[in-house]
């Protein structure tokens, strides 16, 4: 009996400067967020049409084996965007304060 050895599957593709989904344009960010959120694999696949659940396990899968730099990309791709939301708080006050009054008065 002669086994056929398969090459490995990469899951993740690293772009530009940040993480995706092989062959896809979800980023890793979206999966490792929702699984921090305590949803089941399946529950992902099903909120990614477009993924499968093996590559949802296989994004898992890389995020776990890799936890220690996925988890200091995350904390930096957020304080990026506390940096940014507050230089538009700064340089945009009365249309911060506009979208503000239309939040508050939604949500009233």
């Amino acid at each position: 009996m002669t086994l056929i050895l398969t090459p490995i599957k990469q899951y993740i593709e690293k772009r530009d400067e940040g993480y995706s989904i092989a062959g896809t344009r979800i980023s890793l960010d979206s999966i490792v967020y929702s699984f921090l959120n305590g949803e089941s694999p399946e529950a992902i696949a099903q909120n990614f049409p477009s993924l499968s659940l093996e590559q949802v396990y296989g994004a898992i899968t890389f995020y776990l084996a890799n936890r220690e730099i996925i988890d200091a990309y995350l904390a930096q791709g957020e304080a990026d965007f506390h940096e940014l939301q507050t230089s538009f708080r700064q340089k945009n006050p009365l249309l911060y304060q506009k979208l503000q009054a239309a939040q508050a008065q939604k949500q009233g």
